[in-house]
């Protein structure tokens, strides 16, 4: 219960920034009608709730679900065994994680369901756990993570070339709403096994990290491949913003629930399965260990669920809004300024985050203090939310004209620049930056803001915002992997076995 009351009073003090955010504009720049407030405040509740359970479900089932797989992988002397595993896995987790299910919900929603959102979900799922396997295989190989990452990438962008632009931006945003609350932690866990293997404590130190950021990769290649067969470019997006407030204050929470629990159900069950039949053939574990790793998963379940309602009813709904009311007021000032506050109070609301942040200060021995990183996350996002904003307010600014100059900048600084250690550690920021907080109301906040703006395109317009999340941090940490090297060479930096 301690531990429970405690990621309560964290997930609390994530939201609580967006929320004065929401209020500050309310009662300023774009008052919210009818009871659209007190439902974002009931949503926000059921969001904080159920972000807490959830994390108190990933610790006790996910994250020892993740060492184990680790371990029995590393046990394994058969390649084709450790990439079924990790193809199961990748696709199982991914079409669970609630991020995906957002995002896949969205797009569903502006493109009229044109683009079904179960269709999305099974492609975003299928590529991330085919690119797991890859992930996995040049830890268990030893292959170059600059060569594997650059040719993820590379092939990524070769593909987008022939893709619709809205195709392309839904894409990018997939590799980012792949990487959530739910995969994070199983994956950095599953990494930090697999490395935990080398003799060589150096490579092991730099493998606990990059296995995030190369099946992010995965859930762009799946949506590419998905629009070589699904043209969209004759759909016109739109947010119907006028009719998403109800009448009644419980009314769309409690409309949500059955659907809710009956989807999360099937996304989950095979997560359940997964471990019951390990735990039969492989893993072997005490009946005690067992048990608590299954009320893990039913306590991921629940808070699954709360988290949900909490999103679709009530927060994703004033997020619209706010971004509908600060762009109709034609201060595109105001608009992109209030962009650049949401990214840098957005970073300090992803659970995964503070997971990716403690383990890179674990692993470095406390070299790399966590709020470091955290500070250059948050210029990262924050760039990112704003320069995603610029976008909507200026007509002729394309998401391209960000992502192409912005991936050239990454992978220069990769391959010439950035210490070996910190590559990993940078794609797998970008990818953790991305988490519930911005695939709901960061995203909703764009479609509200260019359903608004009269040149600007919700479906085209709006997405590409969680990729350039997942960008910017990439290009921060790589920086701090620059200014930490110069630091060490200049003997500022006392390197010890640990580093």
């Amino acid at each position: 219960m301690n531990i429970l009351m405690h990621k309560f009073k964290e997930v609390l003090a994530a939201v609580a920034p967006v929320a004065i955010f929401v209020v500050i504009l309310h009662f300023t720049a774009a008052p919210l009608p009818g009871v659209a407030l007190f439902q974002f405040f009931i949503g926000a509740l059921f969001i904080i709730t159920g972000l807490a359970i959830l994390l108190f479900g990933v610790d006790i089932g996910i994250l020892p679900l993740g060492d184990n797989m680790g371990l029995m992988l590393v046990k394994s002397n058969k390649l084709w065994f450790v990439l079924i595993v990790g193809l199961l896995v990748g696709f199982f987790i991914n079409f669970a994680e609630p991020d995906v299910a957002v995002l896949a919900s969205e797009v569903a929603s502006v493109s009229g369901n044109m683009i079904p959102a179960l269709i999305i979900r099974i492609v975003v799922a299928m590529g991330a756990g085919t690119l797991l396997t890859l992930g996995i295989t040049r830890i268990v190989k030893n292959l170059s993570y600059r060569l594997v990452i650059a040719l993820s990438y590379g092939a990524a962008f070769f593909i987008a070339i022939f893709a619709s632009a809205d195709m392309a931006a839904i894409a990018f945003d997939a590799s980012g709403a792949a990487t959530g609350a739910i995969t994070v932690p199983l994956v950095l866990a599953l990494s930090a096994g697999l490395a935990s293997s080398k003799k060589d404590s150096k490579s092991a130190e730099e493998d606990s990290f990059g296995l995030v950021g190369i099946m992010a990769s995965g859930a762009v290649f799946g949506v590419l491949i998905l629009n070589l067969f699904l043209k969209t470019d004759n759909i016109d997006g739109a947010k119907d913003i006028h009719n998403i407030v109800a009448d009644s204050l419980l009314e769309p929470f409690i409309a949500e629930i059955p659907g809710v629990a009956f989807e999360t159900l099937a996304a989950t069950l095979p997560i359940f399965i997964m471990l019951v039949i390990f735990q039969i053939t492989k893993f072997h574990l005490p009946l005690k260990a067992f048990r608590k790793m299954f009320m893990g998963l039913i306590y991921v379940y629940i808070g699954l669920v709360l988290f949900f309602i909490g999103v679709y009813a009530g927060f994703m709904n004033v997020g619209n809004m706010i971004g509908y009311g600060l762009a109709l007021n034609g201060d595109r000032l105001l608009l992109v300024g209030s962009a650049f506050v949401l990214g840098l109070l957005i970073i300090l609301t992803e659970p995964a985050v503070y997971v990716l942040t403690h383990q890179i200060e674990n692993i470095t021995n406390g070299y790399i203090k966590r709020k470091t990183v955290l500070i250059f996350l948050a210029a990262g996002v924050s760039f990112a939310v704003g320069l995603s904003m610029l976008r909507i307010a200026v007509p002729g600014v394309m998401f391209w004209h960000y992502l192409l100059p912005g991936f050239v900048i990454v992978f220069i600084l990769a391959f010439f620049f950035t210490p070996k250690m910190f590559r990993g550690i940078a794609f797998d920021s970008g990818a953790v930056a991305s988490g519930p907080m911005t695939v709901t109301f960061v995203l909703a906040f764009s479609q509200g803001a260019s359903e608004a703006v009269e040149h600007s395109n919700v479906l085209t317009d709006s997405f590409g915002i969680i990729a350039m999340v997942t960008m910017m941090p990439v290009i921060a940490l790589q920086l701090l992997g620059i200014i930490y090297n110069h630091k060490l060479k200049k003997g500022r930096i006392v390197k010890n076995d640990g580093i």
